[in-house]
């Protein structure tokens, strides 16, 4: 059987880790096994976070409502209540785009349930 020598291969697979991991710091960057183990970390991290992301973003749509209800002296619990209760189906994400970039409309809404 004829030897098979590694070079081009482990060549490839470090050039390919690096293009990965370029932008890290210290030898994160530039040493295999260092490098290895942090590429790993992040994609663990990015899997972590990508799912961590959505439940940032609820809370904050739901903060963004709460302050714009405080000028309408409603909370946040009741004007949830109140919107299910009149079968106003609108997520929390338009609710808050509302709050800030359209308060007549936003308006609109609190009056109507209230």
């Amino acid at each position: 059987m004829t030897r098979v020598k590694r070079g081009v291969s482990a060549h490839k697979t470090h050039k390919n880790l690096f293009k990965l991991t370029r932008g890290y710091r210290g030898v994160r960057n530039n040493l295999f096994r260092m490098a290895k183990q942090a590429s790993l970390n992040a994609g663990i991290f990015a899997y972590r976070d990508r799912r961590a992301k959505k439940r940032l973003m609820r809370s904050q749509w739901i903060t963004t409502i709460n302050i714009a209800l405080a000028e309408h002296d409603l909370k946040y619990s009741v004007f949830v209540h109140l919107l299910k209760k009149h079968d106003l189906n609108l997520n929390r994400k338009v609710l808050a785009e509302m709050a800030e970039r359209q308060p007549a409309s936003f308006k609109a809404i609190v009056d109507k349930i209230k």
